[in-house]
């Protein structure tokens, strides 16, 4: 990607999570942001997650590697696991941005983003999604963005908390 690509990242902090934990790993949130601005010219990546009063230190980690946090209100289920819903905010989010970036770079398994990544697609304007897991990533997602899917299965080495920074 040439250095006057604008594009975005819009991250679902809680699928991204899930499916690098699902994976084996723990993702290193600052090779995370280095390896999305070089490989993928990702000026602004935004981060959405339920805010909960207790993680502030990740929220704090979170901005300092360069994430762009949008915060939604959680409360807890009928089981009481605790819930933070972000999905309308991210869509929101990248249609309000519409017009300011080249591409999207979609950060998700979800099958809920699929009517926004169809609309990305169409415009032209979705980079790629980027999918934690290839086996947990929904078929509607697998369907919609064609050959603009990527999976992060093989990206522990560069990626991981456990590996000595070769970047």
């Amino acid at each position: 990607m040439a250095k006057k690509d604008n594009n975005f990242a819009f991250i679902d902090g809680q699928n991204l999570n899930l499916g690098i934990k699902s994976l084996g790993w723990k993702l290193n949130f600052y090779r995370f942001r280095k390896y999305l601005a070089e490989k993928y010219s990702i000026n602004t990546a935004y981060y959405f997650i339920g805010y909960i009063s207790g993680n502030q230190p990740l929220y704090s980690e979170l901005q300092k590697a360069g994430y762009v946090l949008i915060f939604k209100p959680t409360i807890p289920d009928s089981d009481g696991n605790i819930k933070g819903n972000i999905d309308a905010d991210f869509v929101l989010q990248a249609m309000l941005d519409f017009s300011t970036y080249n591409k999207a770079l979609i950060v998700s398994s979800d099958g809920d983003f699929y009517s926004l990544v169809k609309h990305l697609y169409q415009s032209k304007k979705l980079l790629f999604v980027m999918s934690p897991h290839i086996n947990t990533c929904s078929s509607l997602l697998k369907k919609e963005a064609k050959e603009k899917i990527v999976f992060m299965n093989n990206l522990q080495n560069k990626l991981s908390c456990k590996q000595k920074s070769t970047a």
